[in-house]
């Protein structure tokens, strides 16, 4: 071998260390890499079978507030993480559309509930047993509601060709202003269970307040005084209804005091059903508590039939004398000079007025180591027409 050729192998020999140094690196690197790729793979495919069962098990039993899935629903997670944290960022980020129950109110720290939650309370609101499933509800956007009532005649006369005409009566308009009062409700939970993640805090609020606002609402629309609440039916002033005079509502007496006529007990009834006008008795309904249902409903006519029957249908109120019948728990029961027992066209003669809004403002100072949850909304309501409802007085006169 001449020394030309020694020196070229001698040189070739580091290149060829080199290129096979690099190449086991190559190699090494794709089995790491393909290793890698195969753990993150692995690993993805458990946190998505985790995530599954931690939803499942999250959601199961738990009262769905409407069809949608909350974290499919932005405004809906952003107001439960609100209730859970206080955290309004995702409340701040989100463009709300500019509907009831649909805005944010940030002036005073608290937001509108969103519509799923809303829709629930207002479900049982409508299913409680008060006025307002009879009364006409409107919704108003200013602090009071007026109704303009009309409750005279103008007037007529027979003329003839040649006789002087003569000047007829002129329609007095009424004015009734319903103002709207606050209602609200302040339940509270600790921060520990709203930390739970399968706790449903969207329902339990929204149960707590419908609870506490249907209570409160069906007894103000019975005996509220007006004062910082609706003024109920049985707030004004009562009359004999020989005597009655618009501003009053008139009333039938039992003959008795205290208790139905021995003899003719129905014929009180009947003396209620026909003091009201025909033009109201066609939507006329009668309301009462237990007690006084459980009462009545033995009276018999002359032929031995019950006035009472049931409803044919699930949901269908019962019926006196082919009228419905609406058991309101806070009217009075049957006493001596008690009015037990109302009847009339309520969606003519009573009127309850309610804002669309629902606010919501979270308190986790006050009551430390519970947080608060103050909820207002503003509702109003009184009697429109005084014509249209008549009651029945437990007494002699």
């Amino acid at each position: 071998m001449t020394q030309h050729q020694t020196r070229a192998i001698a040189g070739d020999e580091p290149t060829m260390e080199m290129k096979q140094a690099l190449n086991g690196f190559l190699n090494d690197f794709r089995k790491f890499q393909a290793d890698m790729k195969s753990r993150i793979q692995q690993q993805e495919e458990r946190l998505t079978m985790l995530d599954r069962k931690t939803h499942l098990k999250a959601t199961a039993g738990r009262p769905a507030l409407s069809a949608a899935v909350a974290h499919d629903v932005p405004h809906l997670k952003a107001f439960g993480a609100y209730l859970r944290t206080g955290d309004d960022d995702g409340l701040r980020s989100l463009e709300f559309e500019g509907k009831a129950l649909s805005s944010a109110v940030a002036a005073d720290g608290g937001y509108l509930v969103d519509p799923q939650t809303a829709e629930t309370i207002r479900s049982v609101l409508t299913s409680t047993a008060s006025l307002r499933a009879v009364a006409q509800v409107v919704t108003v956007e200013a602090t009071s509601y007026d109704v303009l009532v009309d409750h005279s005649d103008i007037g007529s006369g027979w003329a003839s060709e040649t006789a002087a005409q003569i000047e007829t009566d002129t329609p007095q308009i009424e004015r009734v202003t319903i103002p709207l009062h606050e209602l609200s409700a302040m339940p509270k939970a600790s921060q520990r269970l709203l930390d739970d993640s399968a706790f449903d805090i969207e329902g339990w609020l929204a149960g707590r307040i419908a609870d506490r606002f249907a209570r409160a609402e069906a007894a103000a629309f019975i005996l509220g005084d007006g004062v910082d609440k609706p003024t109920g039916i049985l707030a004004h002033p009562q009359v004999e209804d020989s005597a009655w005079d618009w501003g009053a509502l008139g009333y039938i007496a039992t003959g008795t005091v205290g208790d139905f006529d021995a003899v003719n007990p129905a014929d009180a009834v009947l003396d209620l059903v026909y003091a009201l006008g025909a033009e109201y008795r066609a939507n006329a309904s009668f309301v009462m508590n237990s007690k006084t249902a459980g009462t009545v409903r033995k009276m018999k006519d002359a032929d031995g039939r019950f006035l009472w029957s049931d409803g044919l249908a699930a949901g269908e109120p019962a019926r006196l004398l082919g009228y419905p019948v609406l058991v309101a728990e806070d009217m009075p029961d049957i006493a001596a000079g008690s009015v037990a027992i109302a009847f009339g066209d309520f969606r003519a003669g009573y009127t309850v007025a309610e804002r669309p809004d629902l606010r919501v403002l979270r308190d986790p100072f006050s009551a430390k180591p519970h947080v608060l949850f103050y909820a207002t909304r503003r509702v109003g309501g009184d009697v429109s027409d005084f014509a249209a409802i008549k009651l029945l007085k437990f007494s002699a006169s």
